[in-house]
């Protein structure tokens, strides 16, 4: 992994850090390769449960590096990569089938925002800026926005995000229902990492499938999303840690839970 995102685990925990804050971590060739890397191995390692992402400095991630964009064209003028074969970079490189928690901490811009809303738990500093400013700037955002936001929050809110391309502060964000909590800058990663050891101590399986059945039911009809929901629960029963939750009340222990 290179400088640009820096990579630690601990008791399960994965904490990513976007780490170009003389840049405001906007997303380069270097910081989407490192994010990429950094997915596969969340995906990878069965040592990892869950993980937390944030960003070095005044930033979470303020969007695209447009210096970079161009002067290379990177990212505008190849009609081959709308078809490309290959994973591509950034957070969304692999399928982690883990919880990742968005740690916001300053602006939350374009790309930077759109990343935070693939993840399936957002919380935000009470100094975070949001907003999908490419409008502003002669295209639009590329990153899902547009799709996730009516999906995740009121079409009226998610319109004006869109087509105003203004900014909004953390308190409109909660109000809007982006992030679950608003917090004072140095309980922000406190809070994210006390949320990522609560998860990391609960059954791995049955994380996974939780959040798999969240990700996936926006996409289908009430009857079908409850059916797979009943088919992933009855897939976990049959784990030994779903045996072990229950032997542990009744004896009155912490449950050890392994995985399997």
């Amino acid at each position: 992994m290179n400088d640009s995102v820096l990579f630690e685990v601990a008791d399960g925990v994965a904490t990513i850090t976007l780490n170009r804050p003389e840049a405001l971590n906007t997303m380069n060739h270097d910081l989407s390769a490192g994010l990429a890397e950094a997915s596969r191995e969340i995906r990878d390692n069965d040592a990892i449960r869950v993980a937390i992402i944030t960003g070095n400095g005044r930033a979470f991630c303020a969007g695209a590096d447009l210096r970079e964009r161009s002067a290379t064209g990177r990212g505008f003028n190849n009609p081959a990569d709308v078809f490309s074969t290959t994973s591509g970079g950034g957070l969304g490189a692999a399928d982690v089938k883990k919880p990742i928690i968005a740690a916001i901490n300053g602006y939350c811009l374009g790309g930077g925002f759109e990343m935070a809303l693939t993840c399936d738990l957002r919380i935000a500093s009470e100094d975070a800026s949001f907003g999908l400013p490419e409008i502003t700037r002669g295209f639009f955002p590329g990153g899902g926005g547009p799709v996730r936001l009516p999906r995740f929050i009121p079409q009226a809110f998610a319109a004006e995000i869109v087509l105003l391309g203004e900014r909004f502060d953390a308190a409109t964000a909660q109000r809007y229902g982006v992030v679950s909590r608003v917090l004072p800058p140095e309980q922000l990663m406190t809070t994210a990492h006390e949320m990522a050891a609560r998860i990391a101590g609960y059954a791995p399986i049955a994380v996974r499938a939780v959040t798999e059945l969240m990700r996936s039911q926006g996409d289908l009809p009430l009857e079908r999303a409850l059916r797979l929901g009943s088919s992933l629960r009855w897939i976990v029963g049959q784990t030994e840690d779903a045996h072990e939750g229950p032997r542990a009340f009744v004896e009155k222990r912490a449950p050890q839970f392994k995985g399997r």
